[in-house]
């Protein structure tokens, strides 16, 4: 095989995973649909929208072949938005080879079904392909520079799931095999979200009792959707779960986290996208993991009153005062 591994979507994350994979010694392949854009990255060894001043290693290459990305490529990692999920796999189903493995780093639910990644990858492919989930928390930037990092690889394959932390393991970067795959994906799709609500409150200047209170019950949402989806507990104590939701929620470098302090300043959901300038997967989110949890029979109210908020039916502050007058309640519940 040409590559190791094919990363399907140049946007940053699937960038900094790529040149990881590169800087470990791993031919690896980045592709991306517009021709052009791969073309000129390829020229200058680095994704100037994205990650600028972040050189490609010599073993990475881009472009915007896609047969030649699957066809030449051990295994595939996906990076697309969540959106762009189904039409991925649609796409690569013709070409994939018996047994040639999935990656998916992507961190959402299906718009307007509200599934998992690994059921669309699933539902898409209908046959043989072990298929393997990277989350945690994980800036993009950091990434590429070489900063420590580490996240969870879920599958139900043992096999796969240890052949993909492995090969990702090092130099700084430690990768975690499990077998929690809805775990591992619910953590990685709500809690963008849940960033979404700290921003807003840190816009609001409502204090340091309310974003630790706010990422607490935050977490015990993302538990109970969890565990009632079939999810273990003790996943959600981990880098997927808590380490991903306090990394998303504390630091100005997650897209979510700006979008809800943006929300807070007055700016509209389109205001604040445009300013972004990236996919803001909280905001899609919010919608499906209602719809996920309404499915379930779970009740979100952190969850909901955010969605309230990027739909326009209420303002940033009205959020807060309405989750303050919930009833009395175990902190469990």
């Amino acid at each position: 095989m040409d590559a190791r591994l094919a990363v399907l979507g140049a946007g940053s994350f699937g960038t900094a995973l790529a040149i990881h994979l590169a800087r470990r010694g791993h031919p690896t392949f980045l592709w991306g649909r517009n021709f052009d854009t791969m073309a000129a990255m390829e020229a200058a060894r680095e994704n100037a929208a994205y990650l600028p001043g972040m050189p490609f290693p010599a073993k990475l290459h881009a472009g915007s072949d896609l047969a030649l990305a699957v066809t030449r490529s051990e295994d595939l990692l996906l990076a697309t938005p969540s959106s762009a999920l189904g039409a991925t796999i649609a796409a690569i189903a013709p070409l994939l080879r018996p047994g040639q493995g999935l990656v998916c780093a992507c961190k959402g639910l299906e718009p307007g079904t509200a599934r998992l990644a690994h059921e669309v990858i699933a539902e898409g492919l209908q046959g043989t392909h072990p298929i393997a989930i990277l989350s945690g928390p994980t800036f993009a930037k950091e990434l590429a520079i070489g900063l420590p990092t580490a996240v969870t690889i879920a599958s139900t394959d043992e096999v796969f799931a240890e052949k993909i932390a492995r090969i990702f393991h090092g130099d700084g970067f430690r990768a975690y095999p499990s077998d929690d795959v809805i775990g591992v994906e619910i953590g990685g799709a709500a809690k963008n979200v849940m960033a979404i609500g700290v921003g807003i409150a840190d816009g609001l200047g409502l204090g340091a009792n309310t974003r630790a209170g706010f990422i607490t019950r935050s977490l015990n949402e993302l538990m109970r959707l969890g565990v009632a989806a079939g999810a273990k507990p003790e996943t959600f104590m981990g880098l997927a779960g808590l380490g991903d939701l306090v990394l998303t929620c504390t630091d100005n470098q997650s897209r979510n986290r700006r979008f809800g302090l943006l929300l807070a300043e007055g700016k509209t959901p389109d205001e604040a996208r445009e300013v972004i300038g990236q996919v803001v997967e909280g905001a899609k989110a919010a919608q499906e993991v209602l719809r996920f949890a309404g499915k379930l029979g779970v009740e979100v109210p952190i969850t909901q009153v955010i969605a309230r908020v990027i739909a326009g039916e209420i303002k940033p502050v009205e959020a807060f005062t309405t989750l303050a007058q919930r009833p009395l309640r175990t902190e469990q519940d």
